[in-house]
């Protein structure tokens, strides 16, 4: 079963899905391990994540291990439309369109849901939020789930605070070899890729506002800083106000940044990070773009109420002009913008953030029965693993302590 765009465009989708395939040694490792052992025969998994190629070829190792697929995007403008009909062309239950309105987005993740599954992948948490809100029949179903990134945690974690969440889920988001590599240099680059592809604009000599300054941010202000910007950073935390600051970057209030900024890139996890106050206190022609999983971060849709005229001014982005004659250009009507406007993270990237999830998914088949209904955080084993394989992939060696060595960091009697 399957709905997308048009299934003649699997051609195209193959020669992408080929081409992060031999640029992800990790999970092509664990698709010879999957094939060879089945560890997935007659587990059926619902996947939602951003559908583009490394999604595919994650979804393609889990079916080689013998899972059951039912698969759909996490962002409307996220669906890469030919790769969507490379996985309906490989026989894997697909419903994902680029471009979906709101009512077609949430009838996919229920479509995706329909085949009872008792593992779910998650980016954002729409999966998990389906099965608790419309279709709570299905929770017995489900042995536990893996959820990708930051929004998706925050929301799990509200969950759990409540008591109400149904089954056990991997906080794979926070897994050493996902956040200090996916969200810091996946993001860092994949960004400002997007926004430099968009805007064919110059970054050195502007002035970058980095709402934020969690694991994605630090990559987007280090990248900008790398490409010759001025960074301001505005944080709520002043732990991290304070690391923002020893990193080199200035750090202040978002409406003393307003009128600095020239690009203004959001990565909180929280609404309205960015008012249309703050928009009518910039420069006209500044940029907005948010790295944030959902299109809150900048208040879209007050902006679209306020504005007093709108029209494209480049593909992907949107200019508003406020009534006090401001202008501002929006990139991807303010959704993610790496993966709404570009090709996402780099696939070597997700290489390690994929075989996280995979690992993780047969974590759940093999210990679901003992595991509580909570947030659990990946085990230190499969972040060990997974490094040590990726330093081999690089052909690194690293040195291993001394039996010596080993007595001396556990003893307290030196």
């Amino acid at each position: 079963m399957y709905e997308v765009k048009d299934i003649s465009l699997a051609p195209s989708g193959h020669r992408k899905i080929e081409w992060v395939k031999n640029n992800m040694p990790l999970l092509s490792a664990l698709e010879e391990e999957f094939r060879a052992q089945r560890p997935f025969e007659g587990v059926k998994i619902s996947l939602s994540i951003h559908m583009e190629a490394k999604t595919a070829y994650l979804c393609k190792v889990l079916a080689a291990g013998g899972a059951k697929l039912a698969a759909t995007g996490s962002n409307v403008l996220s669906t890469q439309d030919d790769v969507a009909a490379a996985l309906a062309d490989d026989g894997i239950d697909i419903f994902a369109v680029h471009g979906a309105s709101e009512e077609e987005y949430f009838r996919h993740i229920e479509m995706c849901l329909e085949h009872k599954p008792n593992i779910i992948i998650d980016d954002g948490g729409d999966l998990v939020g389906m099965v608790h809100g419309k279709r709570p029949d299905l929770a017995e179903e489900v042995w536990g789930g893996c959820e990708e990134t930051t929004t998706g945690i925050i929301r799990l974690k509200a969950m759990e605070a409540e008591g109400v969440l149904k089954f056990p889920m991997l906080a794979v988001n926070d897994a050493d070899c996902k956040h200090l590599f996916d969200n810091r240099y996946g993001t860092g680059q994949s960004v400002w890729d997007s926004i430099m592809r968009n805007t064919n604009l110059i970054v050195a000599s502007k002035t970058v506002v980095v709402a934020g300054y969690g694991w994605c941010g630090r990559g987007v202000a280090m990248r900008a800083d790398a490409l010759g910007a001025r960074v301001i950073v505005t944080e709520i935390d002043p732990i991290k106000a304070m690391e923002a600051r020893m990193d080199g970057y200035d750090v202040m209030k978002m409406e003393q940044a307003a009128p600095l900024g020239d690009i203004f890139v959001s990565v909180t996890g929280c609404e309205k990070t960015i008012t249309t106050d703050h928009m009518k206190k910039m420069k006209s022609g500044a940029i907005l773009a948010n790295a944030g999983h959902f299109n809150v971060e900048i208040d879209m849709k007050a902006l679209e109420e306020e504005c007093v005229e709108k029209w494209e001014s480049r593909a992907n982005i949107m200019a508003y002009r406020m009534d006090n004659g401001t202008v501002v250009h929006v990139i991807a009507e303010g959704r993610l913008v790496n993966i709404a406007a570009a090709d996402g993270h780099p696939a070597e990237i997700m290489d390690l953030s994929f075989a996280v999830q995979a690992m993780s998914a047969k974590y759940i088949r093999d210990h679901h029965e003992e595991l509580d209904d909570r947030v659990i955080d990946v085990s230190d084993e499969i972040d060990d693993v997974i490094a040590r394989r990726k330093l081999a992939a690089w052909g690194i060696e690293i040195d291993e302590l001394t039996p010596e060595q080993e007595k001396y960091l556990h003893s307290w009697d030196l």
